[in-house]
């Protein structure tokens, strides 16, 4: 289970994260989380989209981590968009998985997009702000979670006398993911933790700041609240393409998928984006866009400043190090593999390059 808070440095927990993208088959899985363990890896984490089961796949990878250590390694889902599940789908999995497992088991809930009016009306959410949304599951999934019979009439959330059918209760920790100073203080006030994404070493110091904040106010002890965060890595001796196979990671999440307007500049990860302040560089791309630039001249042109401020490109020697200092302050540091070429041997370069010994000898 994660631990208390650390602080960062040299006893940051490092984690590994694989997700849809390397095109793992089920055995790919089981084999690269045992290879995991051997290196050293603390934990293994899977994202959620419309696709694979990650409930199912944290599973397949933790009975496969136990050829190397017997209780298995934590796994954990980082993170499930709320609009998959309602808050009880949530519980019985996650549940089920923690009581499996023995309590090594964590998830991570995000809101996605529901800030946009459009998916809220879509999915029959209405007018209620993401906050509230995230609130409302977090405080009725733990609650659930520890055992309790939840009586929750809310916006967004409505339960009656329901309780899981589980004991002992798994108590499973649940993470919310959280980029804005609002989100940050809400996981900091009502849930085990927060999962970041795509931050510079000063972002991971800010966001510490906002979730002590929310856990202040509401009379919680800051270091019972996690902070966690994916960190991507590509390597490859060939630059170039360990650049452009970075920047093709970043892209989507930095700018999006159209010119946004000035509302949505300030939300999501395009605002998390200029908060580090690369409102300047995203904005010449936005008129690239405009101009019909193609892929390949966006990423051609995507900032090494953004690059090198929220992840690492180029050779295998230099990752441990940009890693270590990309993962000062986080109590879970996480590796997520960004492979330069298809197939497994460039998953397995990241993996090796990063591995915990190195990091932590880099940490000093």
């Amino acid at each position: 289970m994660p631990r208390e808070r650390s602080g960062g440095g040299d006893a940051v927990e490092i984690g590994l994260g694989l997700d849809a993208s390397l095109g793992m088959t089920f055995d790919d899985q089981a084999t690269l989380a045992r290879e995991a363990a051997e290196l050293g890896y603390m934990n293994l984490w899977t994202p959620e989209g419309i696709g694979l089961d990650s409930f199912q796949l944290c599973l397949l990878r933790w009975q496969a981590t136990r050829a190397v250590v017997p209780e298995g390694l934590v796994t954990g889902i980082g993170v499930s968009n709320v609009a998959y599940r309602s808050p009880t789908a949530f519980a019985i999995s996650a549940g089920t998985l923690g009581a499996l497992t023995g309590g090594r088991f964590v998830l991570g809930i995000g809101s996605g997009r529901t800030y946009s009016a459009s998916l809220r009306r879509a999915l029959g959410l209405g007018g209620r702000s993401a906050l509230v949304i995230m609130r409302e599951y977090l405080v009725t999934m733990r609650a659930l979670l520890a055992g309790e019979t939840v009586d929750h009439e809310g916006d967004a959330v409505t339960l009656r006398g329901v309780q899981l059918g589980i004991a002992p209760p798994p108590r499973t920790p649940v993470y919310l993911a959280a980029l804005g100073p609002e989100m940050l203080r809400l996981a900091g006030e009502v849930s085990d933790g927060a999962a970041l994404n795509w931050c510079s070493a000063e972002q991971v110091a800010w966001s510490r700041e906002r979730l002590n904040e929310g856990a202040a106010k509401a009379g919680r002890d800051p270091s019972a609240v996690q902070m966690a965060e994916y960190i991507r890595i590509c390597v490859d001796e060939d630059v170039a393409c360990a650049r452009r196979g970075l920047a093709r990671a970043t892209m989507g999440y930095a700018l999006g998928q159209q010119v946004p307007t000035e509302r949505e500049r300030r939300l999501g990860y395009r605002g998390h984006f200029e908060r580090m302040g690369f409102a300047d560089e995203l904005g010449e791309l936005d008129r690239m866009r405009e101009r019909g630039a193609k892929q390949d001249e966006l990423l051609d042109a995507f900032p090494d400043e953004i690059l090198q401020a929220v992840g690492y490109y180029g050779p295998a020697g230099g990752a441990a190090e940009a890693f270590a200092r990309l993962a000062h302050g986080l109590d879970t540091a996480i590796v997520r593999v960004v492979a330069s070429r298809p197939g497994l041997d460039s998953v397995r370069a990241v993996m090796r390059a990063c591995r915990p010994e190195r990091v932590l000898a880099a940490a000093g």
